[in-house]
């Protein structure tokens, strides 16, 4: 039994940590595409001697990425949130599979201490045996 709820927290771990990584690919992402928007806004620009309108429609198009900009922020902010919530989560599974990992190497020291006693015991009925018999 203990070997099943221990084999259960290692695969609930690994599951997790598969989890982590997709979300730091998330956050990764989302701060890539933030500097390529960025690098956007600070090298668009418009013709020297451009309509007055240039002017205006580059003034939207640079508020449009920084709203992007934003946008992306809070995404982030959600994804942060998240992946804290799986370190969390990884974190006490792994106590646990600890836990269940140290129960099972005491049984498996008991059985041993088990063997060896029975081992000792035969072997003293022998030399008792040998010495009533000799």
């Amino acid at each position: 039994m203990i070997d099943k709820l221990y084999d259960l927290k290692k695969t609930q771990t690994d599951q997790k940590l598969m989890q982590k990584g997709q979300l730091q690919s998330k956050i990764d992402h989302i701060d890539t595409e933030v500097l390529l928007t960025q690098n956007k806004i600070n090298t668009t620009g418009v013709q020297k001697y451009g309509a007055i309108s240039d002017f205006t429609i580059l003034a939207m198009h640079k508020n449009t990425m920084k709203l992007h900009i934003q946008k992306l922020e809070q995404q982030k902010k959600v994804y942060v949130s998240q992946l804290e919530g799986i370190v969390k989560e990884i974190i006490e599974l792994q106590k646990e599979a600890e836990q269940y990992e140290y129960i099972l190497s005491e049984e498996k020291k008991q059985r041993v201490l088990k063997v060896l006693k029975a081992e000792q015991e035969a072997a003293d009925e022998y030399v008792q045996s040998k010495y009533i018999s000799g």
